[in-house]
C-alpha cells in the first residue's frame, strides 16, 4: 500500500474515476482540494517536470477548450503564472506519491510505478467534457466557471443601490411631510377657533335708550 496526496476538484466525475482506481489497486489516498490550495508557482512546476507547457493546463476548462487562452504561445513562467492566479486551469489530478509527482493521469513514470495500466488514460479527461458537440453537457469545468461568475454577479446586485427601496423611501418621506403639514393646518384652525370666543350668556348689550317711567 502507498500514501498518496490527491488534489481534486469536488465533484469531477475523472477525478472519482482516478480515485476508484487507485484505491483498487490498494493505495490509501489523502484527497485534497486543488481549487482552495494556495499555490506557490516553485512548488507547481514540480508537478510538471518532464511535461510540454501546453500539457500542464486542463483541457476541459472552457478557457483552455473554447480558445481564449492560447497555449501554445505560453512560456513556462507565463504558464505558472496564469496557473496559480486560477487553478481550475491546472490539469488534474496532481499526485504526490513516494515515486515522484506528475500532473494528469496519463500514462508516465509515477503512475507505471503505482501500478496504474495504460489503459487507464481513458480516465485522464472530464467525462462531459469528451462529448461531441451536438451532445456535449456542460463539464464540472464549466460548471464551475459558471457558478463563480453567477456568484460575481450576485454580488454585484447585492451592492448596488435598490431603486424599489429608494422609492419607497421616497414616498415615506413624501407621507411623512404630507402628515407634517396637515398637523400644522389642525393647529392653526384651534388657534383660530381659541381666538374667537362667544360671550357669555346674559351678557350681550341691549339697545341704549331711556329707562321706562
Amino acid at each position: 500500500m502507498t500514501a498518496i496526496v490527491f488534489y481534486e476538484k469536488p465533484g469531477c466525475i475523472g477525478n472519482a474515476r482516478q480515485k476508484q482506481l487507485l484505491v483498487g489497486l490498494g493505495h490509501r489516498l489523502e484527497v485534497r482540494d486543488l481549487l482552495r490550495t494556495a499555490w506557490e508557482a516553485d512548488d507547481l512546476a514540480r508537478y510538471f517536470a518532464g511535461m510540454p507547457v501546453r500539457d500542464w493546463l486542463n483541457p476541459s476548462a472552457p478557457a483552455v477548450r473554447d480558445g481564449d487562452i492560447d497555449i501554445d504561445a505560453l512560456d513556462a513562467g507565463a504558464a505558472l503564472a496564469l496557473l496559480v492566479a486560477e487553478p481550475l486551469l491546472i490539469r488534474r489530478p496532481l499526485i504526490d506519491s513516494p515515486h515522484g509527482r506528475c500532473a494528469g493521469f496519463l500514462p508516465g513514470p509515477v503512475l507505471a510505478a503505482l501500478g496504474v495500466p495504460e489503459a487507464a488514460r481513458a480516465l485522464d479527461s472530464c467525462a462531459r467534457g469528451t462529448q461531441t458537440p451536438q451532445s456535449r453537457a456542460p463539464s464540472c469545468d464549466a460548471r464551475a466557471a459558471a457558478c463563480r461568475s453567477d456568484t460575481g454577479r450576485r454580488a454585484t446586485d447585492a451592492t448596488a443601490p435598490s431603486s424599489t427601496g429608494q422609492r419607497s423611501t421616497d414616498q415615506s418621506s413624501a407621507g411623512q411631510s404630507s402628515a407634517g403639514q396637515s398637523s400644522a393646518g389642525q393647529s392653526s384652525v384651534g388657534q383660530s377657533s381659541a381666538g374667537h370666543t362667544s360671550p357669555a350668556p346674559g351678557s350681550e348689550a341691549g339697545p341704549v335708550g331711556s329707562a321706562e317711567p
